[in-house]
C-alpha cells in the first residue's frame, strides 16, 4: 500500500485526545512530519503504566524498547521510506511472538519461554513502520472465554472493572477500548476476537481462513479453525490493517496467492448493490439471548431496513448432530495432542479448566475425532447452501452482556441456566468454515455495556464483510466509549 490508496489522511477534531485519534490519522500525521512516531510511543507507554494496574491488560512491556523502536521508525522515515503505518502504536496478543520477549500463551508450560523471532504477523507490521507497545493477556492457549489464568492473574473489562472483557483476547480488547494502541492482533479459533471486541465496543475481524499468514509460532491446539484477527476502534482501520495483513506465505499450507493482491479499501466505501441479507438471531439452533441484548440488536436491524437494506428473518439448517460448540472435540484433541503428558506429570503448571479438557482430549476415540472432523464438512456445506440464497448473514456476536469476573460464564441466559460456554455460542460457526466475521457495536443493553453485531458472508468476502459493516456504521452512528477511554 502506498500513500496514494484511499486512506483518509486528514487529521480528526483537534479536541480529540490523541489516544483516541484513528490509526490511518496517527500515520498520516507522522508521514507528514506534524507528529513524530517517539511522541506517540511516550504518550502511550504513559498511558499504559497509568492505567496496567487497573485493567492489567498486559504481560510485557518494555518503554525503553518500544522508544527505540519509535525512534527507528523516525530515522527510517527520514532516510525516505515508505512507512503507511508509521508511527502507530499496535498490541500483540500473548499467543503471538516478538523477538527477545517473553511469551507464554497464558500459561506457566511456558512462563521463561523467549521468543526466537516476530510472529509472521508482528515482523510485517513492524517492517510497515508500526511500533508493538507489547504483549496482551490471553486465557491460557487461548482456550477459554474469559481472561484470567494462574500465571497472570485477572484482566478487567474497562467498561466496569467487576465485569471480564471476555477471551481469549481480553486483554487485547480491554488495552484498546482504553485507549492504549491504535490496533490490536488477535487471534480467533472459535470468537476469540469477535466476543471480546463486541464486550468492549470494538471492531473485531475474523478473516477468512488462510488470509493472514501464520506459519510459525506456539503449536495451537486449534490450528485448524485459528486465523489472525485485528481488532480496531472503528471499521476503516479494521479493513486498512486486514489489508496490510493479506499476503501469501509459501511456508503457510492454509494461505493462499490470491492474498497477495489484497485491496480491501478500494471499495469500501463504494455504494452496495442490492443485496439479499439473512438475520437469524438463534442462528437456527435456538440459542437463548438475554431480552436486552435481543432488543438492542433488532433496532439495529431496523435502522438498517430503514435505510434501505433488505433484510429477511432466514436461519441456516444445520445437521441433526450440530449443537452448542458442536467442534469443541477438536480443541480437545488438540490439547491432549500437545500438553497431555505434561498434564500428567505437572498438572499444577495447567488452568484447572484447561486440566479438564486435556482429560476430555485423551479420552476421545480417533472415530470420534474423525466424525467430528466430517460434520466440520457438512457444516461447510450447509453455509453453501444458505449463501446460494442469500449474500450476507446478520446474527448476534454473543447472547449476553459482559459478566461478572470469577465465572466462565453468565449463570443464565435468556432467563435459562447456561453452560460455561454458552456466551460463545454464536460465533464458532464461521471458523468451523473458513468464513470471513467481523463484530460491530450497534449499541449498549441494560447494564449500558456494548452489543455487538455479528455479519458473516462466504468464503473469500471479506470485502463485502468490511463494506456491509462500514455502511453500518454509518448508519448507526457514533457508539458511546468506555470510561477509561474517557479519562
Amino acid at each position: 500500500m502506498n500513500a496514494a490508496d484511499p486512506v483518509s489522511l486528514t487529521a480528526p477534531d483537534p479536541d480529540l485526545p490523541l489516544h483516541r485519534w484513528p490509526a490511518r490519522a496517527l500515520a498520516a500525521a507522522v508521514r507528514a512530519g506534524r507528529l513524530s512516531a517517539e511522541a506517540i510511543a511516550q504518550a502511550q507507554c504513559a498511558r499504559l503504566a497509568a492505567l496496567q494496574p487497573q485493567l492489567n491488560a498486559f504481560v510485557d512491556h518494555d518503554p525503553a524498547r518500544v522508544l527505540a523502536e519509535a525512534r527507528a521508525v523516525d530515522r527510517r522515515l527520514a532516510a525516505g521510506e515508505d512507512l503507511p503505518l508509521a508511527g502507530v502504536p499496535y498490541t500483540v496478543k500473548d499467543n503471538l511472538w516478538i523477538a527477545g520477549r517473553p511469551a507464554t500463551f497464558g500459561s506457566k508450560v511456558y512462563a521463561d519461554f523467549i521468543a526466537p523471532q516476530d510472529s509472521w504477523c508482528v515482523a510485517r507490521l513492524r517492517a510497515l513502520g508500526g511500533v508493538a507497545l507489547g504483549l496482551t493477556a490471553c486465557s491460557e492457549f487461548a482456550c477459554k472465554g474469559i481472561t484470567a489464568t494462574p500465571l497472570h492473574g485477572v484482566t478487567r473489562n474497562p467498561w466496569d472493572l467487576d465485569r471480564t472483557p471476555g477471551g481469549s483476547s481480553g486483554g487485547a480488547v480491554a488495552a484498546l477500548a482504553s485507549g492504549i494502541g491504535a490496533l490490536a492482533l488477535a487471534t480467533d479459533a472459535g470468537g476469540s476476537t469477535r466476543r471480546p471486541a463486541a464486550h468492549t465496543g470494538l471492531v473485531g475481524m475474523k478473516p477468512t481462513l488462510g488470509r493472514v499468514p501464520n506459519p510459525w509460532g506456539f503449536d495451537d491446539p486449534n490450528h485448524l479453525l485459528s486465523v489472525i484477527g485485528q481488532i480496531g476502534r472503528d471499521v476503516e482501520d479494521v479493513a486498512w490493517m486486514l489489508d496490510l495483513l493479506s499476503a501469501w506465505s509459501p511456508a503457510d499450507p492454509l494461505s493462499s496467492p490470491a492474498f497477495d493482491r489484497s485491496r480491501l479499501l478500494v471499495d469500501l466505501k463504494a455504494p452496495l448493490p442490492p443485496l439479499r441479507l439473512a438475520w437469524s438471531p438463534g442462528l437456527g439452533c435456538g440459542y437463548p439471548i438475554d431480552a436486552d441484548v435481543l432488543a438492542t440488536l433488532e433496532a439495529a436491524i431496523e435502522r438498517l431496513r430503514q435505510a434501505g437494506w433488505q433484510i429477511e428473518r432466514v436461519d441456516p439448517v444445520w445437521p441433526e448432530a450440530a449443537r452448542e460448540y458442536p467442534l469443541i472435540a477438536l480443541q480437545q484433541a488438540g490439547l491432549a495432542q500437545l500438553h497431555g503428558p505434561r498434564w500428567r506429570r505437572e498438572p499444577e503448571l495447567f488452568d484447572p479448566d484447561i486440566g479438564a479438557q486435556i482429560e476430555l482430549g485423551l479420552a476421545l476415540s480417533g472415530p470420534r475425532v474423525a466424525e467430528v472432523l466430517r460434520l466440520r464438512e457438512q457444516i461447510h456445506h450447509r453455509f453453501e447452501a444458505l449463501f446460494a440464497d442469500v449474500d450476507a448473514l446478520l446474527c448476534p456476536v454473543s447472547p449476553v452482556e459482559a459478566w461478572a469476573i470469577g465465572a466462565l460464564g453468565p449463570a443464565t441466559i435468556g432467563g435459562l441456566p447456561a453452560g460455561p460456554r454458552g456466551h460463545a455460542a454464536f460465533t464458532p460457526w464461521f471458523n468451523y468454515a473458513g468464513l470471513p466475521a467481523l463484530s460491530l457495536p450497534c449499541g449498549v443493553g441494560r447494564h449500558g455495556l456494548p452489543v455487538g453485531l455479528q455479519i458473516a458472508a462466504p468464503r473469500f468476502r471479506d470485502d463485502l464483510v468490511l463494506r456491509l459493516a462500514w455502511q453500518a456504521e454509518q448508519v448507526l452512528g457514533s457508539q458511546p466509549v468506555s470510561p477509561l477511554m474517557q479519562a
